[in-house]
């Protein structure tokens, strides 16, 4: 019982250092929180210019695509032309 008496105080001026010491380390985080909220909102600036870029360069690419796929279509490849058997083909074997 008379050991316990003098830890009291102790155990209460070290809780009191930890909270001292929380509360500093605290304080000292709240600027690097706003620096990274600011990069975070920085970051969505400019995800919100690329978005609306990509998104009024779309229909153009499209219809480039399909004017692209138009004319491949319309090609006619001369090697399968060679390669199509025919019955007026010529017999190679």
């Amino acid at each position: 019982m008379f050991s316990a008496v003098p830890a009291g105080p102790r155990f209460a001026a070290h809780l009191v250092r930890r909270l001292f010491a929380a509360l500093l380390e605290a304080a000292e985080a709240v600027p690097r929180i706003a620096t990274a909220l600011d990069d975070v909102r920085k970051t969505l600036r400019q995800l919100e210019r690329l978005l609306t870029y990509v998104a009024g360069e779309l229909p153009e690419l499209a219809h480039k695509v399909e004017q692209i796929r138009t004319r491949v279509d319309g090609m006619e490849d001369p090697a399968a032309e060679e390669a199509r058997v025919t019955p007026a083909s010529r017999r190679s074997g």
